[in-house]
Protein backbone atom coordinates (compact mmCIF):
# COMPACT_ATOMS: atom_id res chain seq x y z
CA UNK A 1 0.00 0.00 0.00
CA UNK A 2 1.55 3.60 -1.08
CA UNK A 3 2.03 5.61 1.45
CA UNK A 4 -0.41 8.57 -0.10
CA UNK A 5 -3.40 5.27 -0.47
CA UNK A 6 -2.48 4.70 3.29
CA UNK A 7 -2.92 8.08 4.47
CA UNK A 8 -6.11 8.55 2.29
CA UNK A 9 -7.54 5.38 4.24
CA UNK A 10 -7.20 6.63 7.56
CA UNK A 11 -8.43 9.97 6.91
CA UNK A 12 -11.30 8.30 5.36
CA UNK A 13 -11.58 5.96 8.38
CA UNK A 14 -11.99 8.71 10.38
CA UNK A 15 -14.51 10.20 8.36
CA UNK A 16 -16.33 6.86 8.23
CA UNK A 17 -16.56 6.12 11.84
CA UNK A 18 -17.79 9.76 12.97
CA UNK A 19 -13.94 10.81 14.21
CA UNK A 20 -14.10 13.29 11.67
CA UNK A 21 -16.41 15.78 9.91
CA UNK A 22 -16.14 15.75 6.19
CA UNK A 23 -14.99 19.28 6.77
CA UNK A 24 -11.93 18.41 8.72
CA UNK A 25 -10.35 16.35 6.09
CA UNK A 26 -7.66 18.34 4.94
CA UNK A 27 -6.99 19.66 8.41
CA UNK A 28 -6.50 15.49 9.31
CA UNK A 29 -4.04 15.01 6.06
CA UNK A 30 -1.78 17.65 7.27
CA UNK A 31 -1.88 16.61 10.85
CA UNK A 32 -0.89 13.13 9.40
CA UNK A 33 1.79 14.38 7.09
CA UNK A 34 3.20 16.61 9.54
CA UNK A 35 3.79 13.52 12.00
CA UNK A 36 5.62 11.51 8.97
CA UNK A 37 7.23 14.16 7.93
CA UNK A 38 6.16 14.68 4.59
CA UNK A 39 5.40 17.76 3.02
CA UNK A 40 3.42 17.05 0.25
CA UNK A 41 0.62 14.95 -0.99
CA UNK A 42 -1.05 14.04 -3.72
CA UNK A 43 -5.03 12.84 -3.60
CA UNK A 44 -4.48 9.03 -5.12
CA UNK A 45 -6.82 8.79 -7.36
CA UNK A 46 -9.89 6.16 -7.77
CA UNK A 47 -12.82 4.93 -5.18
CA UNK A 48 -11.17 4.52 -1.47
CA UNK A 49 -12.02 0.92 -0.76
CA UNK A 50 -13.50 -0.64 2.70
CA UNK A 51 -10.81 0.35 5.28
CA UNK A 52 -8.36 -1.91 7.66
CA UNK A 53 -7.65 0.27 10.63
CA UNK A 54 -4.95 -2.80 10.94
CA UNK A 55 -3.56 -3.06 7.61
CA UNK A 56 -3.92 1.23 6.92
CA UNK A 57 -1.77 1.51 10.33
CA UNK A 58 0.47 -0.96 9.53
CA UNK A 59 1.65 0.70 5.84
CA UNK A 60 2.43 3.73 7.08
CA UNK A 61 4.45 2.27 10.08
CA UNK A 62 6.39 0.55 7.70
CA UNK A 63 6.75 3.56 6.03
CA UNK A 64 7.90 5.86 8.59
CA UNK A 65 9.95 2.77 9.69
CA UNK A 66 11.82 2.89 6.37
CA UNK A 67 12.06 6.36 5.82
CA UNK A 68 14.19 6.58 9.40
CA UNK A 69 10.79 8.63 11.50
CA UNK A 70 10.05 5.87 13.36
CA UNK A 71 13.70 4.59 14.58
CA UNK A 72 12.76 1.13 16.32
CA UNK A 73 10.23 -1.22 14.58
CA UNK A 74 9.50 -3.00 17.92
CA UNK A 75 5.95 -3.10 19.38
CA UNK A 76 6.37 -0.51 21.69
CA UNK A 77 7.66 2.07 19.42
CA UNK A 78 5.16 1.07 16.71
CA UNK A 79 2.54 2.01 19.45
CA UNK A 80 3.55 4.83 20.34
CA UNK A 81 3.68 5.54 17.04
CA UNK A 82 0.56 4.90 15.75
CA UNK A 83 -1.35 6.46 18.57
CA UNK A 84 0.56 9.84 17.17
CA UNK A 85 -1.62 8.99 13.72
CA UNK A 86 -4.95 8.03 15.86
CA UNK A 87 -4.69 11.71 17.56
CA UNK A 88 -4.83 13.23 14.15
CA UNK A 89 -8.24 12.27 13.71
CA UNK A 90 -9.24 12.49 17.21
CA UNK A 91 -12.07 15.43 18.36
CA UNK A 92 -10.64 17.56 21.75
CA UNK A 93 -11.64 16.73 24.76
CA UNK A 94 -14.04 19.40 25.10
CA UNK A 95 -15.77 18.27 22.01
CA UNK A 96 -15.97 14.23 23.76
CA UNK A 97 -17.00 15.71 26.74
CA UNK A 98 -19.98 17.91 25.39
CA UNK A 99 -21.37 15.05 23.06
CA UNK A 100 -21.76 12.55 26.22
CA UNK A 101 -23.59 14.62 28.16
CA UNK A 102 -25.70 15.74 25.52
CA UNK A 103 -26.62 12.07 24.69
CA UNK A 104 -26.93 11.57 28.60
CA UNK A 105 -29.87 13.80 28.74
CA UNK A 106 -31.31 10.98 26.01
CA UNK A 107 -30.61 7.94 28.45
CA UNK A 108 -27.06 7.26 30.17
CA UNK A 109 -26.71 4.25 28.02
CA UNK A 110 -26.77 6.36 25.34
CA UNK A 111 -23.63 8.41 26.15
CA UNK A 112 -21.93 5.08 26.99
CA UNK A 113 -22.59 3.67 24.04
CA UNK A 114 -21.16 6.61 22.08
CA UNK A 115 -18.29 6.80 24.86
CA UNK A 116 -17.26 3.12 24.16
CA UNK A 117 -17.39 3.36 20.51
CA UNK A 118 -15.02 6.28 20.55
CA UNK A 119 -12.75 4.31 22.03
CA UNK A 120 -12.83 1.37 19.72
CA UNK A 121 -12.67 3.61 16.89
CA UNK A 122 -9.66 5.59 17.90
CA UNK A 123 -7.67 2.86 18.51
CA UNK A 124 -7.17 3.75 21.74
CA UNK A 125 -9.09 -0.06 22.75
CA UNK A 126 -7.41 -1.94 19.71
CA UNK A 127 -10.22 -4.31 18.70
CA UNK A 128 -7.72 -6.64 16.28
CA UNK A 129 -5.72 -7.19 19.34
CA UNK A 130 -8.66 -7.93 21.80
CA UNK A 131 -10.31 -10.31 19.02
CA UNK A 132 -7.04 -12.54 19.94
CA UNK A 133 -8.01 -13.39 23.39
CA UNK A 134 -9.40 -16.59 23.69
CA UNK A 135 -13.07 -16.78 25.66
CA UNK A 136 -15.31 -19.27 27.12
CA UNK A 137 -18.12 -20.15 29.55
CA UNK A 138 -17.43 -23.55 31.75
CA UNK A 139 -20.52 -24.75 33.84
CA UNK A 140 -19.48 -25.28 37.61
CA UNK A 141 -21.59 -25.97 40.95
CA UNK A 142 -21.70 -22.18 41.47
CA UNK A 143 -22.99 -21.03 38.19
CA UNK A 144 -21.74 -20.46 34.43
CA UNK A 145 -17.53 -19.22 34.99
CA UNK A 146 -15.55 -17.07 32.72
CA UNK A 147 -12.12 -18.12 31.22
CA UNK A 148 -10.23 -15.87 29.35
CA UNK A 149 -6.80 -16.27 27.92
CA UNK A 150 -5.16 -12.87 27.92
CA UNK A 151 -3.99 -12.29 24.13
CA UNK A 152 -4.19 -8.60 23.62
CA UNK A 153 -1.09 -7.08 25.66
CA UNK A 154 1.40 -7.36 23.40
CA UNK A 155 4.66 -9.12 24.51
CA UNK A 156 7.71 -6.32 24.72
CA UNK A 157 10.98 -6.80 22.98
CA UNK A 158 14.24 -7.16 24.94
CA UNK A 159 15.34 -3.97 23.00
CA UNK A 160 12.15 -2.10 24.27
CA UNK A 161 12.97 -3.52 27.87
CA UNK A 162 16.40 -2.57 28.33
CA UNK A 163 15.19 1.10 26.99
CA UNK A 164 12.78 1.55 29.68
CA UNK A 165 15.30 0.39 32.52
CA UNK A 166 17.50 2.92 31.08
CA UNK A 167 14.97 5.61 30.45
CA UNK A 168 14.51 8.62 33.19
CA UNK A 169 11.89 7.83 35.56
CA UNK A 170 9.24 10.47 35.67
CA UNK A 171 7.14 11.19 37.99
CA UNK A 172 4.32 12.64 35.34
CA UNK A 173 1.75 11.05 34.97
CA UNK A 174 2.68 9.59 38.22
CA UNK A 175 1.02 6.81 37.04
CA UNK A 176 -1.40 5.22 34.60
CA UNK A 177 -4.58 5.65 36.46
CA UNK A 178 -3.81 9.78 36.49
CA UNK A 179 -5.89 12.19 34.81
CA UNK A 180 -2.36 13.68 33.32
CA UNK A 181 -2.44 10.45 30.86
CA UNK A 182 -5.25 12.40 28.47
CA UNK A 183 -3.46 13.56 25.43
CA UNK A 184 0.22 12.08 26.44
CA UNK A 185 2.65 10.92 23.96
CA UNK A 186 3.68 8.39 26.50
CA UNK A 187 7.75 7.29 26.00
CA UNK A 188 9.00 3.48 26.04
CA UNK A 189 8.21 2.34 29.56
CA UNK A 190 4.79 4.03 29.60
CA UNK A 191 2.17 4.01 27.11
CA UNK A 192 0.99 6.52 24.86
CA UNK A 193 -2.42 7.90 25.29
CA UNK A 194 -2.65 10.09 22.72
CA UNK A 195 -6.13 9.30 21.49
CA UNK A 196 -6.83 9.00 25.03
CA UNK A 197 -10.21 11.01 26.28
CA UNK A 198 -11.84 11.00 29.51
CA UNK A 199 -15.04 11.88 31.30
CA UNK A 200 -14.96 13.64 34.04
CA UNK A 201 -17.27 12.70 36.50
CA UNK A 202 -18.49 13.68 40.20
CA UNK A 203 -18.90 11.23 43.06
CA UNK A 204 -18.53 12.00 46.66
CA UNK A 205 -18.79 15.73 45.68
CA UNK A 206 -15.62 15.33 44.56
CA UNK A 207 -13.84 15.39 41.08
CA UNK A 208 -13.25 11.53 39.38
CA UNK A 209 -12.56 10.42 35.36
CA UNK A 210 -14.63 7.71 34.12
CA UNK A 211 -12.93 5.75 31.06
CA UNK A 212 -12.39 2.19 29.32
CA UNK A 213 -9.83 -0.23 30.40
CA UNK A 214 -7.48 -0.80 26.69
CA UNK A 215 -7.80 -4.45 27.59
CA UNK A 216 -11.65 -4.73 27.74
CA UNK A 217 -12.00 -8.36 29.95
CA UNK A 218 -15.60 -8.19 29.53
CA UNK A 219 -18.51 -5.83 27.65
CA UNK A 220 -18.03 -1.83 28.53
CA UNK A 221 -14.85 -2.53 31.11
CA UNK A 222 -14.90 0.63 32.68
CA UNK A 223 -12.37 2.20 34.90
CA UNK A 224 -13.29 5.23 37.37
CA UNK A 225 -10.68 6.64 38.96
CA UNK A 226 -10.46 9.52 41.60
CA UNK A 227 -9.19 13.25 39.91
CA UNK A 228 -6.08 13.01 42.42
CA UNK A 229 -3.51 10.49 42.64
CA UNK A 230 -4.30 8.61 46.48
CA UNK A 231 -4.28 5.49 47.21
CA UNK A 232 -7.10 3.04 47.56
CA UNK A 233 -8.76 2.58 50.70
CA UNK A 234 -11.80 0.85 51.82
CA UNK A 235 -14.09 2.85 53.96
CA UNK A 236 -17.23 3.97 54.18
CA UNK A 237 -16.96 6.62 51.41
CA UNK A 238 -16.12 4.08 49.32
CA UNK A 239 -19.74 2.37 49.44
CA UNK A 240 -20.90 6.25 48.99
CA UNK A 241 -19.03 6.41 45.54
CA UNK A 242 -19.75 3.33 44.47
CA UNK A 243 -23.35 4.59 44.27
CA UNK A 244 -23.08 7.94 43.45
CA UNK A 245 -21.88 6.14 40.35
CA UNK A 246 -24.37 3.47 40.03
CA UNK A 247 -27.11 5.88 40.38
CA UNK A 248 -25.31 7.88 37.23
CA UNK A 249 -25.30 4.76 35.04
CA UNK A 250 -27.91 2.10 36.48
CA UNK A 251 -27.04 0.19 33.56
CA UNK A 252 -23.30 -0.84 35.19
CA UNK A 253 -22.15 -2.28 38.07
CA UNK A 254 -19.26 -1.37 40.17
CA UNK A 255 -16.75 -2.77 41.98
CA UNK A 256 -13.47 -1.90 43.86
CA UNK A 257 -10.39 -4.15 44.67
CA UNK A 258 -9.85 -4.37 48.10
CA UNK A 259 -6.85 -2.23 49.57
CA UNK A 260 -4.59 -4.80 51.31
CA UNK A 261 -1.19 -6.69 48.71
CA UNK A 262 -2.15 -9.67 48.09
CA UNK A 263 -5.94 -9.51 48.00
CA UNK A 264 -5.71 -6.42 45.92
CA UNK A 265 -5.22 -5.15 42.43
CA UNK A 266 -2.46 -4.53 40.59
CA UNK A 267 -2.79 -0.52 41.90
CA UNK A 268 -2.90 0.52 44.68
CA UNK A 269 -1.40 3.74 44.93
CA UNK A 270 -4.42 5.32 42.76
CA UNK A 271 -7.84 5.13 44.22
CA UNK A 272 -9.83 3.45 41.64
CA UNK A 273 -12.68 1.53 40.86
CA UNK A 274 -13.89 -1.10 37.76
CA UNK A 275 -17.50 -1.32 36.50
CA UNK A 276 -19.35 -2.29 33.34
CA UNK A 277 -22.24 -3.68 31.08
CA UNK A 278 -21.86 -7.28 32.17
CA UNK A 279 -23.47 -9.60 34.48
CA UNK A 280 -20.95 -12.13 36.33
CA UNK A 281 -21.74 -15.65 37.23
CA UNK A 282 -21.29 -13.88 41.16
CA UNK A 283 -24.01 -11.78 40.29
CA UNK A 284 -26.30 -14.43 39.41
CA UNK A 285 -25.50 -16.93 41.86
CA UNK A 286 -28.29 -17.58 44.43
CA UNK A 287 -28.66 -16.46 48.08
CA UNK A 288 -27.99 -19.72 49.94
CA UNK A 289 -28.81 -18.30 53.71
CA UNK A 290 -30.73 -15.50 54.60
CA UNK A 291 -30.05 -13.65 57.97
CA UNK A 292 -31.33 -10.42 59.55
CA UNK A 293 -28.84 -7.81 60.78
CA UNK A 294 -29.76 -5.68 64.41
CA UNK A 295 -31.19 -2.36 62.92
CA UNK A 296 -31.26 -3.23 59.56
CA UNK A 297 -34.35 -5.41 59.50
CA UNK A 298 -35.53 -3.62 56.05
CA UNK A 299 -32.43 -4.68 54.03
CA UNK A 300 -32.73 -8.21 52.71
CA UNK A 301 -29.08 -9.78 53.37
CA UNK A 302 -27.82 -13.30 53.04
CA UNK A 303 -24.68 -15.35 51.87
CA UNK A 304 -24.13 -16.20 48.48
CA UNK A 305 -23.73 -19.61 47.28
CA UNK A 306 -20.22 -18.93 45.88
CA UNK A 307 -16.61 -20.24 46.53
CA UNK A 308 -15.73 -17.06 48.42
CA UNK A 309 -17.38 -15.98 51.66
CA UNK A 310 -19.59 -12.99 49.78
CA UNK A 311 -22.69 -11.52 51.86
CA UNK A 312 -25.32 -9.69 49.32
CA UNK A 313 -27.38 -6.78 50.93
CA UNK A 314 -30.73 -5.32 48.82
CA UNK A 315 -32.77 -2.39 49.56
CA UNK A 316 -34.23 0.32 47.35
CA UNK A 317 -32.37 2.46 49.29
CA UNK A 318 -28.49 2.86 48.63
CA UNK A 319 -28.67 4.72 51.90
CA UNK A 320 -29.27 1.72 54.07
CA UNK A 321 -26.36 -0.35 52.21
CA UNK A 322 -23.93 1.82 52.66
CA UNK A 323 -24.62 2.16 56.66
CA UNK A 324 -24.66 -1.49 56.93
CA UNK A 325 -21.60 -2.16 54.69
CA UNK A 326 -19.93 0.39 56.62
CA UNK A 327 -21.10 -1.19 59.98
CA UNK A 328 -19.81 -4.95 58.51
CA UNK A 329 -16.56 -3.29 57.13
CA UNK A 330 -15.76 -2.69 61.24
CA UNK A 331 -16.71 -5.91 62.30
CA UNK A 332 -14.73 -7.76 59.54
CA UNK A 333 -11.56 -5.49 60.17
CA UNK A 334 -11.51 -6.59 64.12
CA UNK A 335 -12.41 -9.87 63.58
CA UNK A 336 -10.62 -12.75 64.85
CA UNK A 337 -11.23 -16.52 64.99
CA UNK A 338 -8.02 -18.45 65.79
CA UNK A 339 -9.56 -21.97 65.17
CA UNK A 340 -10.40 -20.86 61.96
CA UNK A 341 -7.15 -19.30 61.00
CA UNK A 342 -8.48 -15.52 60.78
CA UNK A 343 -6.07 -13.25 61.89
CA UNK A 344 -7.60 -9.54 62.00
CA UNK A 345 -3.70 -8.20 62.26
CA UNK A 346 -0.31 -9.88 63.46
CA UNK A 347 2.44 -8.12 64.55
CA UNK A 348 0.56 -4.58 63.84
CA UNK A 349 0.05 -5.47 59.98
CA UNK A 350 -3.82 -5.68 59.27
CA UNK A 351 -5.36 -8.78 57.01
CA UNK A 352 -8.94 -8.43 57.07
CA UNK A 353 -10.59 -5.92 54.22
CA UNK A 354 -13.28 -6.08 52.12
CA UNK A 355 -13.99 -6.23 48.28
CA UNK A 356 -17.01 -4.07 47.58
CA UNK A 357 -19.57 -4.40 43.92
CA UNK A 358 -23.02 -2.29 43.78
CA UNK A 359 -25.23 -2.47 41.29
CA UNK A 360 -29.15 -2.02 40.39
CA UNK A 361 -31.48 -4.95 39.79
CA UNK A 362 -34.66 -3.61 38.96
CA UNK A 363 -36.26 -1.67 41.81
CA UNK A 364 -33.31 -2.70 44.32
CA UNK A 365 -30.05 -1.35 44.44
CA UNK A 366 -27.46 -4.70 45.57
CA UNK A 367 -24.19 -4.34 47.41
CA UNK A 368 -22.28 -7.64 47.50
CA UNK A 369 -19.46 -7.72 50.44
CA UNK A 370 -16.65 -10.40 49.77
CA UNK A 371 -14.58 -11.02 52.76
CA UNK A 372 -10.84 -11.11 52.36
CA UNK A 373 -7.45 -12.01 54.53
CA UNK A 374 -4.31 -11.73 53.36
CA UNK A 375 -2.54 -13.19 55.84
CA UNK A 376 0.82 -15.39 54.80
CA UNK A 377 2.89 -18.05 56.20
CA UNK A 378 6.05 -20.29 55.75
CA UNK A 379 4.05 -22.46 53.54
CA UNK A 380 2.23 -19.99 51.97
CA UNK A 381 4.29 -16.84 51.64
CA UNK A 382 1.86 -15.78 49.16
CA UNK A 383 -1.36 -15.71 50.93
CA UNK A 384 -3.16 -18.70 53.09
CA UNK A 385 -6.33 -17.82 51.05
CA UNK A 386 -4.75 -17.75 47.65
CA UNK A 387 -4.02 -19.96 44.81
CA UNK A 388 -1.08 -22.38 46.33
CA UNK A 389 1.94 -22.79 44.52
CA UNK A 390 0.52 -25.94 43.57
CA UNK A 391 -1.71 -23.63 41.00
CA UNK A 392 0.65 -20.85 40.04
CA UNK A 393 1.61 -23.13 36.86
CA UNK A 394 -1.85 -21.95 35.37
CA UNK A 395 -1.98 -18.33 37.30
CA UNK A 396 0.22 -16.47 40.21
CA UNK A 397 -1.13 -13.22 39.94
CA UNK A 398 -2.95 -11.69 42.26
CA UNK A 399 -7.08 -12.57 42.52
CA UNK A 400 -8.77 -9.43 42.00
CA UNK A 401 -12.35 -7.93 41.70
CA UNK A 402 -12.55 -9.74 38.65
CA UNK A 403 -11.45 -12.83 39.51
CA UNK A 404 -13.31 -12.74 42.64
CA UNK A 405 -16.66 -12.20 40.23
CA UNK A 406 -16.06 -14.99 37.92
CA UNK A 407 -13.92 -14.27 35.33
CA UNK A 408 -10.41 -15.86 35.29
CA UNK A 409 -7.95 -14.29 33.45
CA UNK A 410 -5.27 -16.17 32.20
CA UNK A 411 -1.61 -15.46 31.07
CA UNK A 412 -0.92 -15.68 27.21
CA UNK A 413 1.49 -18.52 27.51
CA UNK A 414 -1.17 -21.04 28.40
CA UNK A 415 -2.50 -21.00 24.65
CA UNK A 416 0.92 -22.81 23.35
CA UNK A 417 1.03 -24.83 26.62
CA UNK A 418 -2.58 -25.84 25.83
CA UNK A 419 -1.65 -26.97 22.35
CA UNK A 420 1.31 -28.94 23.59
CA UNK A 421 -0.45 -30.75 26.28
CA UNK A 422 -3.43 -31.35 24.18
CA UNK A 423 -0.65 -32.97 21.23
CA UNK A 424 1.50 -34.74 23.73
CA UNK A 425 -1.77 -36.59 25.34
CA UNK A 426 -3.30 -40.28 24.67
CA UNK A 427 -6.26 -39.77 25.86
CA UNK A 428 -8.03 -36.56 27.35
CA UNK A 429 -10.18 -36.54 30.62
CA UNK A 430 -12.51 -33.23 30.39
CA UNK A 431 -15.91 -32.23 31.38
CA UNK A 432 -18.61 -31.78 28.44
CA UNK A 433 -18.74 -28.25 27.54
CA UNK A 434 -19.62 -27.50 23.96
CA UNK A 435 -15.92 -25.88 23.34
CA UNK A 436 -14.24 -28.58 25.01
CA UNK A 437 -15.83 -31.63 23.45
CA UNK A 438 -15.85 -29.93 20.04
CA UNK A 439 -12.05 -29.30 20.52
CA UNK A 440 -11.31 -32.69 21.53
CA UNK A 441 -13.46 -33.62 18.00
CA UNK A 442 -11.42 -31.72 16.21
CA UNK A 443 -8.10 -33.02 17.18
CA UNK A 444 -9.24 -36.50 17.33
CA UNK A 445 -8.20 -37.13 20.75
CA UNK A 446 -9.70 -40.37 22.23
CA UNK A 447 -11.74 -38.87 25.68
CA UNK A 448 -13.53 -39.58 28.73
CA UNK A 449 -15.92 -37.04 29.12
CA UNK A 450 -17.49 -36.31 33.19
CA UNK A 451 -20.56 -33.76 32.40
CA UNK A 452 -21.50 -31.53 35.48
CA UNK A 453 -24.71 -33.31 37.05
CA UNK A 454 -28.10 -31.90 36.06
CA UNK A 455 -27.50 -30.60 40.61
CA UNK A 456 -25.12 -28.04 39.25
CA UNK A 457 -26.45 -26.94 35.67
CA UNK A 458 -29.15 -26.67 32.85
CA UNK A 459 -27.96 -30.31 32.24
CA UNK A 460 -26.50 -29.43 28.53
CA UNK A 461 -23.36 -31.45 29.63
CA UNK A 462 -25.00 -34.20 30.12
CA UNK A 463 -26.67 -34.07 26.73
CA UNK A 464 -23.53 -33.07 24.83
CA UNK A 465 -22.03 -36.47 26.54
CA UNK A 466 -24.18 -38.71 25.56
CA UNK A 467 -24.97 -37.36 22.09
CA UNK A 468 -20.75 -37.95 21.45
CA UNK A 469 -21.03 -41.18 23.40
CA UNK A 470 -23.86 -42.89 20.89
CA UNK A 471 -21.50 -42.00 17.67
CA UNK A 472 -18.79 -43.61 19.34
CA UNK A 473 -16.49 -40.26 20.00
CA UNK A 474 -16.47 -40.73 24.05
CA UNK A 475 -17.20 -42.43 27.13
CA UNK A 476 -19.18 -40.96 29.65
CA UNK A 477 -19.06 -41.34 33.28
CA UNK A 478 -21.19 -39.66 35.67
CA UNK A 479 -20.38 -37.49 38.52
CA UNK A 480 -22.35 -39.67 40.35
CA UNK A 481 -20.82 -42.50 39.54
CA UNK A 482 -17.25 -41.61 40.07
CA UNK A 483 -15.39 -43.54 42.88
CA UNK A 484 -11.74 -44.35 42.88
CA UNK A 485 -12.38 -47.77 41.07
CA UNK A 486 -14.92 -46.70 38.48
CA UNK A 487 -12.44 -44.00 37.25
CA UNK A 488 -9.56 -46.03 37.23
CA UNK A 489 -11.27 -48.79 35.19
CA UNK A 490 -13.02 -46.15 32.73
CA UNK A 491 -9.68 -44.84 32.57
CA UNK A 492 -7.97 -48.22 31.65
CA UNK A 493 -10.95 -49.10 29.05
CA UNK A 494 -10.56 -46.10 27.15
CA UNK A 495 -6.58 -46.21 26.97
CA UNK A 496 -7.08 -50.26 25.45
CA UNK A 497 -9.99 -49.14 23.06
CA UNK A 498 -8.29 -45.66 22.31
CA UNK A 499 -7.86 -46.14 18.45
CA UNK A 500 -11.75 -46.99 18.06
CA UNK A 501 -12.43 -43.37 19.20
CA UNK A 502 -9.83 -42.40 17.00
CA UNK A 503 -11.33 -44.37 13.97
CA UNK A 504 -15.25 -42.87 15.35
CA UNK A 505 -14.36 -39.41 14.84
CA UNK A 506 -11.63 -39.89 11.61
CA UNK A 507 -14.96 -41.17 9.88
CA UNK A 508 -17.54 -38.93 11.02
CA UNK A 509 -19.84 -37.38 8.98
CA UNK A 510 -20.13 -33.98 11.03
CA UNK A 511 -20.22 -30.85 7.99
CA UNK A 512 -16.60 -28.35 8.16
CA UNK A 513 -17.93 -25.88 8.66
CA UNK A 514 -15.00 -24.15 6.74
CA UNK A 515 -15.21 -26.22 4.05
CA UNK A 516 -19.11 -25.29 3.58
CA UNK A 517 -19.28 -22.06 4.18
CA UNK A 518 -15.68 -20.98 0.97
CA UNK A 519 -18.35 -23.71 -0.72
CA UNK A 520 -21.23 -21.78 -0.46
CA UNK A 521 -19.21 -18.71 -1.33
CA UNK A 522 -17.69 -19.83 -4.18
CA UNK A 523 -20.88 -21.51 -5.79
CA UNK A 524 -22.51 -17.41 -5.19
CA UNK A 525 -19.43 -16.25 -7.83
CA UNK A 526 -19.68 -18.82 -9.68
CA UNK A 527 -23.70 -18.12 -10.40
CA UNK A 528 -22.84 -14.22 -10.58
Amino acid sequence: MAVYEAIRNLVQYGVNTGLLQESDRIYATNQILEVLELDEYEEPQGACREVSLEETLDALLDYAHETGVLKEDGVVYRDLFDTKLMNCLMPRPSEVIGQFWKLYEESPEAATNYYYKLSQDSNYIRRYRVSKDMKWKTDTKYGELDITVNLSKPEKDPKAIAAAKLAKQSGYPKCLLCKENEGYAGRVNHPARNNHRIIPITVNDSQWGFQYSPYVYYNEHCIVFNGVHTPMKIERATFVKLFDFVKLFPHYFLGSNADLPIVGGSILSHDHFQGGHYTFAMAKAPIEQKFEMEGFEDVEAGIVKWPMSVLRTRSKNPDRLIDLGEKVLCAWRSYTDEDAFIYAETDGEPHNTITPIARKNGDFYELDLVLRNNITTDEYPLGVYHPHAKLHHIKKENIGLIEVMGLAVLPSRLKQELADLFALSDIVISRAGANAICELNALKKPNLLIPLSANASRGDQILNARSFERQGFSMVLEEEEITESTLLNAIRELYQNRESYVHAMSESSHMNSIEKITGLIEDCVNKQ
